[in-house]
């Protein structure tokens, strides 16, 4: 297969790195590259040749006039690392320089942004990809295919929890501002949501318990599975052995009360999804939408109390502790 031309926007981004080494590995050439931050020296561990820009119309330019003058370098894919609110945008700029987009999570932040990307990829033939990589881990790959193998027609009862400890910077930068990341649910729950509608089904309700900008908790019915959720910020909500080792991340999923591990196997992922695409797979807007729709819906419900059996076992120990004057 001939070596493909990438471009990547967001350089200096935290996620970046995952896609330059998917580009590597999948034997490709990341040729251009941009952000409004210079601190990219990270890309010498990759490529060693890639032209760099901090003003979005000096790189816009740039790749403009490869795609219209040397065919040899045109760029074939951008990779889209950039804050969430800005997808959409850089989307549509990739389109327009006839590459395809390859984005992260979320694809977009609203719901009617993904009707229109989809007239878009009607009128120029060019498909969007989204990086839905949970998908292509092999423990939930096999948990997909073992809940399909059931035929009990009883709904799974589920607790996703997901405690990742951020610090003060985090609410000072885009991804602390609800119109610019999304909020909690958006920006470190929809990989999850989308892995658990991908197994389970489709979201019939949906209910949110807490709404708070360092976490959030409440209880969706999807089509085959009860799932309590409960996602946060907050170091004080890490379990006491885990901040004792020292560990700032916390993930837990139970199925019925029995612990799904899939701790490890991260570290690949962006390569099987690039590989997948290159190999004419991949996610796109269809995939995309369920979750997009259901952070949608939870950014904009109305707090409620939540009935016994819904309501997320951390968020009930937390309100003890708060009544008890504990932290």
């Amino acid at each position: 297969m001939t070596a493909k031309n990438f471009a990547l926007i967001g350089a200096a981004g935290y996620i970046a790195p995952r896609h330059m080494q998917a580009i590597k590995d999948t034997g490709n050439n990341l040729i251009a590259a941009f952000d409004p931050f210079d601190s990219v020296g990270i890309l010498d561990r990759y490529f060693d040749d890639v032209d760099f820009f901090t003003e979005f119309e000096r790189f816009d330019r740039h790749v403009e006039l490869l795609r219209r003058h040397n065919r040899d370098k045109k760029v074939n894919y951008i990779s889209i690392c950039s804050p969430n609110y800005l997808h959409d945008a850089h989307i549509r700029f990739a389109l327009r320089v006839e590459a395809n987009p390859i984005c992260e999570k979320p694809l977009v932040l609203n719901p009617w942004n993904l009707d229109a990307l989809e007239e878009l990829e009607q009128e120029t033939g060019i498909r969007i990809y989204n990086i839905l990589q949970l998908r292509v881990h092999r423990a939930i790959i096999d948990l997909k295919k073992k809940i399909e193998a059931q035929s009990s027609g009883q709904k799974q009862a589920i607790d996703l929890t997901y405690i990742t400890s951020r610090g003060k910077w985090y609410f000072y930068s885009w991804k602390g501002e609800m119109q610019k990341s999304g909020g909690v649910a958006t920006n470190i729950g929809i990989h999850f949501f989308d892995m658990l509608m991908w197994i389970f089904g489709k979201a019939k309700h949906s209910e949110v318990h807490l709404n708070d900008p360092k976490k959030m908790a409440g209880f969706i019915e999807l089509e085959n599975a009860n799932v309590r959720w409960f996602l946060s910020l907050d170091k004080n909500d890490l379990p006491q052995d885990i901040r004792a080792k020292g560990q700032s991340t916390f993930r837990s999923i139970t199925i019925d009360g029995e612990e799904l591990e899939f701790s490890g196997g991260f570290t690949d992922l962006h390569t099987v999804v690039y590989r997948d695409i290159l190999q004419g797979g991949g996610y796109g807007i269809a995939e995309a939408r369920p979750s997009i729709e259901l952070v949608h819906s939870i950014r904009h419900a109305k707090v409620v109390q939540g009935e016994d059996g819904t309501i997320h076992p951390q968020l009930q120990n937390n309100k003890r502790n708060s009544i008890n004057g504990k932290k």
